[in-house]
């Protein structure tokens, strides 16, 4: 980078003069306090950041301090947490707060070794909240970052490489503002956001037009360079609704380890992709069909529907089939254990002695659950219509 000192100060002033005239009104924009920053960063990984919005807003008033987290119930945390996926985000948050709690007496630390050393904190997190919160240079390099770089220096490198950020990590250290770190890092957020996207930039409207190689040469969709990413692992489910006469559906806790883990859904089978399409080619249960261990004997079955789910590894397909118990039905919970329950469809219904029992609303949902409840919310209400 050949940049002399005078071309680096004008461009972090066009940088930054944009940025306090087009900066995204975000609500952990007005504050530097390293909590609430942390949480807001971490929210925002693989989520959208309008979506995060609401949810930022809940967990700060559930959760206003790193000793309130530090302490939270872990039900009532991955319940708050439901939606944005990725659970092991949240807790590995409340192992954070507790360290901070143990070894920095509640207060977050503010240099980047020990920022790093906290569960869950990344390279990337760790530079944002040190610029954002403590004013240290330190560049908080994410895909928005290394798009804009790479496209202002033509830069080759394959993003997707972990090697790669040493790289941009170099050219970013002579360009951060020292006076403003943490909105020179927002603001090549926003610019990457809302202007120099990956497939439609606006370059015209960019200011940083004139320092653009990319865009000099007119090969600014040439960069980033990134090799394609390996396809999800297909895999096929069969998801068991069971209902009894109080309408309660009956869940199951996963293992507190792996994918969607400590996480509630109805029991669910593996079945080979040709069972799976068939299925949902003709709308009819299979006999042969693996049922799992459930509470009660199965008088009925019926096809819902099918959807699918989508992991950064994974894409799981799943056809929800509704089950009905036999006549002589009648609800033991004493035959239960502590992983499996039977829950409202329907938080509001109360119970024969007028107590509400647990609802959906008061457990942490597995996210392909959410999305079974919705569509049968969807099924139940067309039925009403009909009758």
């Amino acid at each position: 980078m050949d940049w002399s000192k005078n071309q680096i100060k004008e461009f972090q002033q066009d940088l930054l003069s944009w940025y306090d005239d087009n900066k995204k009104p975000l609500p952990w924009r007005k504050t530097t306090e390293p909590y609430k920053i942390w949480i807001s960063e971490i929210m925002s990984q693989q989520t959208q950041v309008e979506t995060v919005m609401p949810y930022y807003e809940r967990f700060m008033k559930k959760y206003p301090t790193i000793e309130t987290l530090a302490q939270a119930d872990d039900a009532e945390l991955l319940k708050l947490w439901e939606g944005l996926g990725y659970y092991s985000r949240a807790r590995n948050l409340k192992i954070a707060a507790q360290e901070v709690v143990d070894k920095y007496n509640g207060k977050f630390p503010d240099n980047l070794a020990d920022i790093l050393s906290l569960k869950g904190i990344g390279p990337y997190t760790a530079a944002a909240i040190a610029s954002i919160s403590f004013g240290l240079a330190e560049p908080a390099i994410d895909g928005n970052l290394m798009r804009v770089t790479s496209r202002l220096f033509e830069l080759d490198c394959d993003i997707s490489k972990s090697s790669s950020r040493k790289i941009f990590d170099g050219y970013l250290r002579k360009l951060i503002s020292k006076k403003r770190p943490g909105d020179f890092n927002q603001a090549l957020m926003d610019l990457g956001s809302l202007v120099c996207s990956p497939k439609s930039p606006k370059c015209e409207a960019c200011p940083l037009l004139n320092y653009c190689a990319a865009a000099a040469s007119g090969k600014q969709l040439n960069y980033p360079v990134k090799t394609k990413k390996i396809k999800q692992k297909d895999l096929y489910f069969t998801a068991f609704a069971l209902e009894n006469s109080l309408g309660e559906y009956y869940l199951e806790k996963r293992p507190s380890k792996g994918l969607l883990a400590d996480m509630w859904t109805f029991p669910l089978t593996e079945l080979p992709a040709a069972d799976f399409e068939k299925m949902i080619t003709d709308g009819s249960v299979s006999k042969n069909i693996v049922i799992p261990e459930l509470p009660e004997s199965i008088s009925k079955m019926e096809y819902i529907a099918n959807f699918t789910h989508i992991f950064s590894h994974q894409k799981w397909n799943l056809a929800i089939i509704k089950l009905k118990p036999e006549e002589t039905f009648e609800v033991a919970d004493e035959l239960l254990s502590e992983d499996k329950m039977w829950v409202h469809f329907d938080s509001k219904v109360l119970t024969e002695n007028g107590q509400p029992k647990v609802s959906r609303s008061q457990i942490p949902l597995a996210g392909p659950q959410v999305k079974m409840f919705e569509i049968l919310d969807k099924k139940n209400k067309k039925i009403d219509l009909l009758k």
